[in-house]
Formats: C-alpha cells, structure tokens, sequence
C-alpha cells in the first residue's frame, strides 16, 4: 500500500523543539517563523521579478557606498516591517541602514532578541537570474528589559549568537537554520506554501573537490592566499582531480554548496582592502556559526571569526570558511608566510 512521506514542516519543528525545553517562552520560536513568513514574500518577489518593475537599481547608495537595488530594499522593509509587527524582536541591525532600527513600543521593549540580517546577498546578480539570498543572526539581548535596545546589543561577538540562518532563492528556496543543537534545512513546498524539513542535522563534509575565490584579485593577494590556491590549482591539474575552482559570486549561493558537498570560500583582504569586502555582523558572523555548527570552520586568517570582538555596526573583516581539513591546510599556508 502507498504511504504518504510525514513531513515536518517549520512551524511543526519549531514546536518540537519548545517541547524539549519546558522553561522555553517560545519567542525565538516565533522570531524564527516572523522570518520564515517575510522570506516567503521576497521569494514571492523574486519568483517575479521579471514581470514587474521591480529590477534595477533603485538610484541610490547604501552606507556601504553600493548601489540598492529595488528588491534589496523591498526585501529590508518587508523583514523590519514584518519584524516590528511581531512581538519577538526589540530591534534590528541591516547592511542597508545607516543606524541600527529600535522598534520602541512596549512589548518590544520586553522582547529579549535583536536580529542582524543582510536582507539580500548576492543583489548585483539579480538582473541575470543568478541565486541570492538573505542572511540572519540572532542575539540575546544584553540591555535591560523594559528599555529600548542599544547599539551595545548589536556589537557582540558572534560566540554569543543564539541562532543564525540563511534562505537561497534559486532553483528551489530553501531555509537553513542553526542553533546549538544543529543545523536543519527547510525547503519551500510551493504547493502549500510551507518551508518542510528536507535537510536534517546537516553536517558538512570535513574535506570537499571545491575552492572558491575571486581570481580577478590573484595579484592583491597575500602570499600565504596565493600559495594556497597554486596548491589548489595543482591538485585540480593532477590527474583530473581532486579540487575544482567554482565561483559563482553569490556567497549564500558559493556557502550552501561547500555546506553540502563539502569545500572552501575565501574573501581575504587584498593591498587596497585589507579589511576585505565583506560585512562581519551581517555576512561573515551568521555564516561561521552555521558552518562551525556543521563541523567546519571559519576565521579571518588569524583568529576564528566568532571570537572576534566587532567594533563598529558596518565592519568589514577578511573570511576564510569551509571544510575543517581544508581550512587546516589554508592555516598551514598562511602561517609559512608569516
């Protein structure tokens, strides 16, 4: 006889999880289903970008200096929109704002969690169809309840972050989400509008076939870097194998297909930039706690990413992340060229 698969959807997931931790309250449960539902509007958008005058760049700079795209700011102020609605979230930090957003009302005020979030990465290749995505941390907030949150809430080390996650919008969307118990992927069933279960206990394999770096940035490398990749490149030209350079410059994109199939990303800083490019509170911070949960790693080159201490809401930090026994062999690359 046919049997119907069960399957866990998010909200079922996050329920079981509450029943393990009878003290639980159920507001990082509800913090993660506020996103989980802003996520599935900017996949809406997203499925149908072509058919509405929402590509493009909208005509102005972020703080970063780069230029917003009309779905990057569609998708900020659909998650701090939805995000202030709920009653799970005091505040939020966004690549797109200048300042950190307080949501100053009094049931925020009592809530005990503030998000970081890139609301989407990878937007410079939405005019040409390529995978983007949204990245998100969570932290406990450290400011009394009752008050309105505080930039001290926000520059906290990436150790402690209660929860992380990303959601890639491409040939299917899917939701990957940390905490210290693990790390799950939910992959959005269309049909019934739900992101399911597809992906448990992820884990990423200790070794992988693929690197990934700008090569357009050889020359402004690092020598321990350059090194690193001609030995890349070595083991890709013996005998067909084992390593394969793939770059897609998506990074949500680049990171979910190491988590899966095993590898390693590189962002180093170069002689113009040596802090990199990337954002550490919005990028690098949520991937590493993910990664380092699947059993890899992450560091900037000389000290591991979430023990770094962040100075500023918008700063850049170098990353290197992927396959422990490939990072290790990166160390060994860096650490001969001092």
């Amino acid at each position: 006889m046919y049997q119907v698969r069960k399957v866990m959807t998010l909200d079922e997931f996050t329920i079981q999880e509450l029943r393990n931790f009878p003290q639980a309250t159920g507001e990082l449960s509800g913090l993660l289903r506020s996103i989980g539902l802003a996520c599935k509007r900017i996949n809406a958008e997203v499925n149908r970008a072509g058919l509405v005058d929402i590509l493009g760049a909208l005509g102005t700079e972020n703080v970063q200096g780069e230029e917003v795209q009309k779905l990057d700011d569609f998708a900020n102020k659909t998650l701090i929109d939805l995000l202030n609605h709920s009653i799970y979230c005091a505040g939020v930090g966004s690549e797109e704002n200048d300042d950190i957003v307080v949501f100053d009302d009094e049931l925020s005020n009592n809530s005990k969690y503030v998000l970081l979030m890139d609301p989407l990465d990878g937007s410079g290749n939405i005019d040409v169809n390529v995978s983007i995505g949204t990245i998100f941390s969570i932290f406990k907030r450290i400011s009394p309840m009752g008050q309105p949150v505080t930039m001290e809430d926000f520059l906290q080390p990436g150790n402690r972050m209660v929860a992380a996650g990303y959601v890639i919008y491409g040939s299917s969307t899917m939701l990957v989400y940390a905490t210290r118990r693990g790390v799950n992927g939910f992959t959005l069933d269309p049909s019934v509008g739900e992101f399911c279960l597809s992906h448990p206990n992820m884990q990423c394999p200790p070794h992988g076939r693929f690197y990934s770096a700008n090569y357009g940035n050889f020359g402004k490398y690092s020598p321990g870097v350059q090194n690193y990749l001609k030995r890349c490149e070595t083991k890709s030209a013996e005998n067909g194998g084992p390593y394969t350079e793939r770059y897609i410059g998506s990074m949500v994109a680049d990171i979910h297909r190491n988590l899966i199939k095993g590898g390693i990303f590189m962002y180093p800083g170069t002689t113009d930039r040596p802090n990199g490019k990337l954002r550490l509170l919005y990028e690098c911070n949520p991937l590493a706690f993910i990664v380092q949960l699947a059993g890899g790693m992450a560091t900037n080159g000389v000290q591991p990413i979430l023990d770094i201490q962040p100075s500023s809401l918008h700063q850049r930090m170098p990353l290197f992340i992927g396959s422990r026994d490939m990072m290790e062999e990166l160390a060994e690359c860096l650490q001969e060229h001092g």
